[in-house]
């Protein structure tokens, strides 16, 4: 089994330049990935995002795809690969592409995974970092900034290395990012009620509980396991304990 390279896409979050686009869709090309997304482009001249493709990437370009927020974009996805190049506490972490692959190899046999990517000076947000299961950062010596093309060239590069071997385990179709999004929102909903989260700031406190689900594969049915218990506490809070009689 080895890294189905189909069912892996770029995704472009906020690109500045449009020679950046092109740049990386071509690094995309040279390893066999034949998906971009990209949300919300400050410019996208296709004149210059094809400058940098080249006519080898132009088929890709044209039919890349284009959305105004990357919660939309994200949506069909099972498996979602934030990059970043600030760790932290708050910033778990796997320890490089090189790593990613091997766990996407067994992922992408069934799941659509989309690899995101942030603005070239700030990056993606915590906000943005989580709506995705896994962060990634690229190891670099003490200084950490890299052109976007060229971390998108060494994403794609192990991806493509990975599916040159084989594996023998098997990962299930996992939910999407749709489906997870609509559980977190009714996650908030149930914890404000029965005062688990504070109101005031209930993103906040489910960072803790998109970081505890993220480590979790969850498959559609996990969801709407997830889903139905908060379907049950919600009419258990609004009829109360039932009374029993002597």
């Amino acid at each position: 089994m080895r890294v189905n390279l189909d069912n892996i896409a770029i995704v472009l979050h906020q690109p500045h330049y449009p020679e950046n686009i092109g740049a990386s869709a071509r690094a995309a090309c040279n390893m066999g990935i034949n998906r971009l997304v990209v949300v919300n482009p400050d410019n996208c001249d296709l004149t210059r995002v094809l400058k940098l493709a080249t006519h080898f990437a132009s088929d890709l370009v044209e039919g890349m795809e284009v959305f105004e927020d990357l919660e939309t974009a994200l949506s069909p996805f099972q498996y979602v690969v934030g990059t970043t190049a600030r760790i932290g506490r708050r910033r778990p972490t796997i320890s490089g592409p090189r790593k990613l692959a091997e766990e996407l190899v067994t992922i992408s046999q069934k799941n659509r995974i989309a690899i995101v990517f942030g603005h070239e000076s700030s990056g993606l947000t915590n906000a943005e970092l989580g709506l995705c299961q896994a962060v990634v950062t690229i190891p670099t010596a003490e200084f950490s900034s890299l052109n976007l093309a060229q971390a998108v060239m060494l994403f794609c590069y192990e991806m493509f290395l990975a599916s040159r071997e084989e594996t023998e385990k098997l990962t299930p179709k996992l939910a999407t990012r749709h489906e997870l999004e609509g559980m977190y929102k009714q996650l908030k909903e149930t914890f404000v009620n029965i005062s688990f989260i504070n109101p005031e700031n209930p993103d906040y406190w489910m960072q803790h509980v998109r970081r505890f689900f993220s480590r979790i594969k969850m498959r559609a049915r996990d969801v709407r396991m997830i889903r139905g218990i908060c379907r049950q506490i919600e009419w258990y809070g609004s009829v109360g304990p039932k009374k029993t009689s002597k």
